[in-house]
């Protein structure tokens, strides 16, 4: 049976402090997270680039996904537990708090799989997200951020696909590692087969790019 994908892009691997007193891991990590809270314009551009690159999604969906990741990360909570520091590697215990769509995402994929047929006049992706929205319920992850120090500057490294299902508030969705936008609509498309490859390639290049230097704006 064909795997429905669903939103949302891979993290963005951003710098340190730019001052040596702030230069520490703790700091990296704050600012990382920060970005998120803030919806600074370098998560937003990322946002963009990923909704625009899904061609299942209407102008409409983009938007309202757009704004559903921004009030998603405004909601974010975060508590520091401990750092620790070995040379140019470091670890951050963190506490993350974000709201988890994991069993209204899963509710809405099985709903789709055995109702294909009352998707003919209407977006999943609407559907979808409106599920999504109905979440209310927040819950704690402990995130170790790995960090590793280049150029006297600390960096957080790339996130597995379980910290960025935690941070993006998919823990515990079916086929979490492969989380994508597009919509996987049948009625909209003959060749889903083809458009699942083409995601998770496009998925896999942004992955990439967020791997070097962890400085890359990329996906989630």
């Amino acid at each position: 049976m064909k795997k429905i994908l669903i939103l949302f892009m891979s993290l963005l691997m951003f710098t340190g402090c730019d001052t040596n007193m702030g230069n520490t891991p703790t700091k990296a990590v704050e600012e990382f997270l920060g970005k998120y809270q803030m919806n600074d314009s370098d998560v937003i551009s990322d946002l963009n680039d990923v909704l625009e690159s899904l061609v299942t999604l209407t102008d409409k969906d983009q938007d309202n996904y757009r704004d559903f990741m921004e009030k998603h990360y405004q909601d974010m909570q975060y508590t520091i537990k401990d750092e620790s520091i070995d040379g140019d590697k470091a670890t951050v215990e963190t506490e993350v708090t974000v709201r988890n769509y994991a069993d209204a995402y899963n509710e809405a994929e099985e709903y789709y799989m055995n109702h294909k047929d009352e998707f003919n006049d209407k977006s999943y992706a609407e559907y979808r997200l409106n599920k999504l929205k109905e979440v209310s319920k927040m819950e704690t992850y402990t995130i170790d951020f790995k960090l590793t120090k280049k150029n006297d500057k600390w960096t957080v490294d790339k996130l597995s696909d379980e910290q960025e299902a935690k941070l993006n508030g998919f823990y515990g969705a079916k086929d979490y590692s492969n989380i994508s936008l597009d919509e996987g609509n049948d009625t909209e498309k003959n060749n889903d087969e083809d458009m699942d490859d083409r995601v998770t390639d496009s998925m896999d290049n942004q992955n990439e790019d967020a791997t070097d230097g962890n400085q890359t704006v990329t996906n989630p």
